[in-house]
């Protein structure tokens, strides 16, 4: 079975994925995942960016991490267990400027012998799958957390009486990206779903807009990390 992010759940070999919840607020899903033996799963690109919460061996790490260009190979270790929440396109926490967490240049806080987050020099209470938006919301009302109102109308094509060069660095400076990355890797995303629904690739390549299946396959290796005959197949493990 795969998994591209908006799925129920996943299973597969050692790894079972679950979205706890969908979208609310500045967030698009809240999502866990446990890992009892050492699995291959492809990191798909993806546009937003979030934060995410790893045990590995006994001890949790805490990553912000911002948007990716492409599907990175990785592998989960046995007996760990990871939960998160992705942010909506432009929301973001200042402090941590997407751009510089592109590509899983990630950024590890700081944890207190007590288990707590240490985030802008304040010790934080470590949050669980069922509570993450609660801490969220904090990080919200004390101003760490942003959410930019414009971006979505940008990325739809909605405002249009703002300079492009300054709407293009609003945009990169909320998101991490320009917005022509965004609908590549959106349209890949969309061609995966529409494989998963039972599409044929050439049905694939004309309704995701692509100009040939050459091309779809050259944009799915890029960001999904698989042709789309493997997709199809349902043999690989996407996202986590």
């Amino acid at each position: 079975m795969t998994c591209v992010g908006d799925s129920v759940s996943l299973a597969f070999m050692g790894l079972e994925s679950h979205i706890v919840s969908g979208p609310m607020g500045p967030l698009t899903q809240i999502w866990s995942a446990e890992c009892d033996s050492p699995t291959a799963f492809s990191s798909l690109a993806s546009v937003t960016a979030g934060i995410g919460f790893a045990r590995i061996r006994g001890t949790w790490a805490v990553h912000l991490r911002g948007p990716a260009t492409k599907a990175t190979t990785m592998v989960c270790s046995a007996d760990s267990e990871y939960f998160g929440a992705d942010f909506r396109v432009g929301a973001y926490l200042p402090l941590f400027p997407p751009a510089r967490l592109t590509n899983l240049r990630d950024s590890v806080l700081p944890t207190l012998p007590d288990g707590r987050i240490l985030l802008d020099g304040r010790p934080w209470e470590m949050p669980t799958p069922q509570n993450i938006d609660v801490f969220i919301d904090r990080l919200r009302k004390e101003g760490l957390l942003l959410v930019d109102p414009m971006i979505e109308e940008l990325w739809y094509g909605g405002l249009r009486t703002m300079p492009a060069r300054t709407a293009q660095s609003r945009f990169v400076r909320a998101v991490g990206l320009p917005l022509r990355t965004l609908g590549l890797i959106e349209r890949a995303r969309h061609a995966v779903r529409m494989l998963h629904a039972g599409r044929t690739i050439a049905e694939v390549a004309v309704g995701a807009g692509y100009y040939d299946q050459p091309h779809l396959t050259r944009s799915l290796r890029r960001f999904i990390g698989h042709t789309p005959a493997e997709v199809a197949r349902g043999s690989v493990v996407l996202g986590l």
